[in-house]
């Protein structure tokens, strides 16, 4: 019988730890143990993959009430709610396994145990465990926003590609500016592929430090370095049989690149400070939005890594280039933020369309959305007026042939000057607003001198 479910067992007796230790592993995949429950919060962060905590009722000597194992049941359901926990005590009682059910245990074993007994009921708890999370991974597929495709014409080319190639397991390559969209085209994606019901998991390159990328992306065992007091999957690992998606991949160092090439080209990877390769089972996604052909020819993006990730290419339009498309994700966005804030604006004036569409918008969709927000709060009318619209002059579209024109980096270096200045520095409100993490938020800072 495979192997099949990662267990962490949580009991303050030594001998009963060592025994399972012994027992298990001819079972399942991965045990962990630790003696005291206080641990059970950072066991749960480092350790994403458990399928079942099987944890003891009771950790001081002379206190049987199982108080204490009910408490660490609820902690457990606080942080991971979709987890099975099955409790262990040396003190049957069945009033207090009717309450551990209650407050949402999955089954209960008294000690001395039985071994097929007990193997079984932890096989069935990882079962539980996995097709609960397939139903919250089916339930939040459905609660992504749909992914707005609108009627223009480079909208309709992307859309008949992506239908062709969501179902397969081709790698893809998303290109695009900051604000299109990538992310959710990403998510579009794996809704549409064969892995749905798994996992999506997002990586943004351009905030994993290069110290930690083995360790984020590979895993790493016990005592590998300083701070890795426990194993930990990677995200390879937990993204198994679903759907893996670096962002900004660009932004990936040189030598970093070569190891994430050998990982997908022999579909195996080595957690740090262990010499076993694990196989890896994931469809890959990767989005940029920088040129990766140019950055090839000029040494900075290795050749064989760009071939090995762009099987298909999608190129995401930047909102300019979208018409009439405009107008339609405005109003999505007021119908969205209206509803949210409680404010009767259900339409635009044609002054506040005309000024919409007299606007490049360099942030893109991210851009629009933060727009309408904000003219959102500030009116209290059924309409939304031209006055209503924060624009920033930055991206105006001039009909002046003659007019300077202003690259990409010049208009992104801009945006993110104003709203520096805007959040008087506050870096997390700059980031958010921006729709960026803080690492690659202080990334463009060091790029623009800022």
């Amino acid at each position: 019988m495979p192997k099949n479910g990662n267990l962490l067992i949580v009991d303050d007796n030594k001998a009963i730890r060592t025994t399972l230790e012994l027992l298990l592993p001819v079972y399942f995949e991965r045990v962990l143990t630790i003696a005291t429950p206080n641990r059970i919060p950072e066991m749960l962060r480092n350790n994403p993959d458990l399928d079942v905590v099987l944890l003891d009722m009771n950790f001081h000597a002379g206190i049987n009430t199982g108080n204490e194992g009910l408490f660490w049941l609820r902690e457990i359901k606080k942080l991971r709610p979709n987890l099975s926990v099955v409790l262990f005590t040396a003190y049957a009682d069945i009033a207090l396994a009717v309450a551990a059910i209650k407050e949402g245990a999955t089954d209960f074993i008294e000690k001395p145990w039985n071994n097929e007994k007990l193997v079984v009921t932890l096989q069935n708890a990882v079962t539980i465990t996995r097709n609960n999370q397939k139903i919250k991974n089916l339930k939040e597929a459905q609660e992504y926003p749909n992914m707005y495709w609108g009627e223009s014409e480079p909208m309709r080319q992307l859309k008949r590609i992506v239908e062709k190639a969501a179902p397969t397991d081709a790698n893809i390559l998303i290109i695009g500016e900051n604000g299109t969209g990538k992310e959710m085209l990403a998510q579009e994606i794996h809704k549409l592929s064969t892995r749905k019901e798994e996992w999506l998991i997002t990586v943004d390159m351009g905030s994993v430090t290069e110290t930690l990328f083995e360790s984020e992306l590979f895993g790493h065992a016990k005592g590998a370095f300083t701070d890795a007091k426990t194993e930990r999957a990677g995200k390879f690992e937990i993204a198994g049989g679903g759907t893996l998606f670096l962002d900004e991949i660009g932004n990936l160092p040189l030598h970093l690149q070569a190891k994430l090439l050998t990982a997908l080209q022999s579909r195996k990877i080595v957690r740090v400070g262990e010499n076993t390769p694990r196989d890896i089972d994931i469809r890959l996604i990767v989005a940029t939005n920088r040129d990766l052909e140019r950055m090839v020819d000029a040494g900075a993006f290795r050749e064989d890594l760009y071939y090995r990730i762009n099987t298909i290419v999608l190129h995401l339009p930047p909102l300019r280039e979208r018409g009439e498309d405009l107008n339609a994700l405005a109003q999505l966005f007021l119908s969205k933020y209206a509803k949210k804030y409680g404010k009767p604006c259900h339409t635009f004036t044609s002054a506040a369309l005309k000024k919409l569409h007299a606007h490049s918008w360099p942030g893109n969709i991210r851009e629009l959305q933060h727009t309408v927000e904000k003219a959102v709060i500030m009116s209290d009318t059924p309409h939304i007026s031209a006055d209503d619209l924060l624009i920033s002059k930055t991206g105006t579209i001039k009909n002046n042939a003659t007019s300077k024109t202003v690259s990409l980096d010049e208009m992104e270096r801009d945006l993110i000057h104003k709203t520096l200045i805007l959040c008087e520095g506050n870096m997390s409100e700059v980031a958010e607003k921006l729709g960026v993490t803080r690492q690659t938020l202080y990334n463009k800072l060091k790029k623009y001198n800022l």
